[in-house]
């Protein structure tokens, strides 16, 4: 029987026999009782790769007095329990949330899904909830009416509210500065209150918090709406009968999906909502011309909106109807293609600097170029004074910076044939990974897979709104 030694981390065992005449999870068992690394977690280096549990011994040709290198994460020495069992329904109710995992549901206070899933998508940005904390109850800023302001509170209370309860939340004060501060959302019929349209109660929350949620808070970690979620985009409008030509910015909170025959995919949705076409009137020729504007995005957010355009006027009926069409979306989204060529220029040392760290992550070697041959050229030329720069540079605190690439973090559904019925849910990523269906007041775990199915093409539930994460390089500023 041949004796070896083990190599693992920083410590080595000399001396082990290796009975061949038993299979490799007899010599991973011997492993075990030495390093505490469970067999299904040990990576042992041998001849061909990774000792397999079943491998024939003769056919890897290990020597008498060989190193053999192990890789694997050893268990937690288990404790005798100090206390004796505590049930999660017998801890403090703050204790019980951090058991639970995820936050409480909403109930439904008669047609209000569209409601709820809009808040609990929005609930999944800790740095909106930061900028909450630091509103003022009293202090309302210039210009700010007492509607947004009471609306700024609610939303504040009910997101305190999900993050300290197990139980459901009823939503009953948000509710009632929504429909004081937006009457349509108090329509009734037949002395019902009506099933309203997520993406219109989205937008215009988001509208009252870029208002009330500036910069102007005196910690400098809050962000504001701007910056969160607003979009700046930079458009081309352009008349090929007369010639004329314009530039225009415009600040936005979402990017829309259009969706066609030809739309299988977000990216193909994307690309037609950034480029219509608009009738106005033409000082050249006179009367009303055909313009294309075509936009491109010039300032990027830290949480992406993507709409999906899948409700159209329809006469004979009188109501929103759905466009059913499957469009795929993924988990990660680049929208470095629908960006300006100033934006891109700006993105172009970050993505590198991305790039390189996930590389790494893999073990895979770094491009060591941070930015284009250009800029290289310059640095260059810059002698002494670049390198005192670099120094400056290495000794600082890292800055995130945005690259124009996503995560995909929570997804609003509609189920249902027009905007104004069926069923909306949110879909809301944890830190943890795994996924939350919120279904009002019944939160439900999901996985990945689930997700992707949300896409449509049936009378499931399907994608209406998708929020996208930034994904942030880290360098020195």
């Amino acid at each position: 029987m041949p004796t070896v030694s083990v190599k693992w981390q920083k410590e080595v065992f000399p001396g082990i026999e290796i009975d061949t005449s038993q299979p490799p999870i007899v010599f991973k068992s011997q492993l075990y009782t030495l390093t505490g690394v469970p067999p299904e977690r040990q990576k042992i280096m041998v001849k061909g790769g990774i000792l397999k549990d079943d491998a024939d011994w003769s056919t890897l040709g290990v020597k008498d007095g060989q190193k053999l290198m192990m890789i694997g994460t050893a268990d937690e020495i288990v404790k005798a329990p100090e206390k004796g069992p505590v049930f999660v329904e017998d801890l403090p109710e703050e204790e019980q949330v951090v058991a639970l995992g995820h936050s409480a549901g909403l109930y439904n206070l008669g047609n209000t899904c569209y409601m709820n899933s809009t808040l609990q998508c929005l609930h999944s940005v800790p740095e909106l909830k930061s900028a909450l904390l630091s509103y003022s109850d009293t202090v309302r800023g210039n210009g700010i009416d007492q509607a947004s302001h009471n609306l700024t509170l609610a939303t504040r209370n009910t997101f305190g509210d999900l993050d300290q309860s197990v139980r459901p939340v009823a939503p009953l004060q948000f509710l009632q500065t929504l429909r004081k501060k937006y009457p349509q959302f108090a329509q009734q019929h037949n002395n019902v209150y009506m099933q309203q349209d997520a993406e219109e109660c989205w937008t215009q929350l988001v509208y009252t918090l870029s208002q009330t949620l500036t910069s102007d808070s005196s910690e400098s970690a809050v962000l504001p709406m701007k910056q969160l979620f607003g979009i700046d985009l930079v458009s081309r409008v352009h008349c090929a009968e007369s010639g004329e030509e314009s530039t225009e910015t415009e600040s936005v909170y979402s990017l829309k999906c259009h969706i066609s025959q030809d739309v299988n995919h977000l990216h193909e949705g994307i690309k037609h909502g950034l480029k219509t076409e608009l009738e106005k009137a033409s000082p050249t020729l006179g009367r009303t011309a055909v313009y294309t504007r075509e936009s491109r995005i010039n300032e990027l957010p830290r949480y992406l909106t993507v709409q999906f355009v899948r409700f159209f006027w329809k006469r004979e009926s009188n109501q929103k109807a759905k466009i059913l069409r499957k469009v795929d979306y993924p988990l990660e989204l680049d929208v470095y293609e629908f960006c300006s060529d100033e934006l891109k220029q700006k993105l172009q040392a970050p993505r590198q600097m991305l790039r390189d760290a996930e590389n790494a992550k893999f073990g895979l070697k770094a491009h060591g170029k941070a930015s284009s041959s250009k800029e290289n050229e310059e640095s260059s030329s810059a002698g002494e004074s670049s390198s005192m720069d670099i120094d400056k540079a290495e000794s600082s605190l890292p800055k995130k910076q945005l690259t124009g690439v996503y995560d995909l973090v929570a997804v609003l559904t509609h189920k249902g044939r027009s905007a104004d019925s069926g069923h909306y849910v949110g879909w809301v990523k944890q830190d943890d990974g795994k996924w939350i269906e919120f279904d009002d007041d019944n939160p439900n775990i999901r996985k990945e897979e689930d997700i992707l199915k949300l896409s449509g093409g049936g009378d499931w539930h399907m994608a209406y709104i998708c929020l996208y994460k930034a994904r942030m390089a880290e360098s020195k500023s």
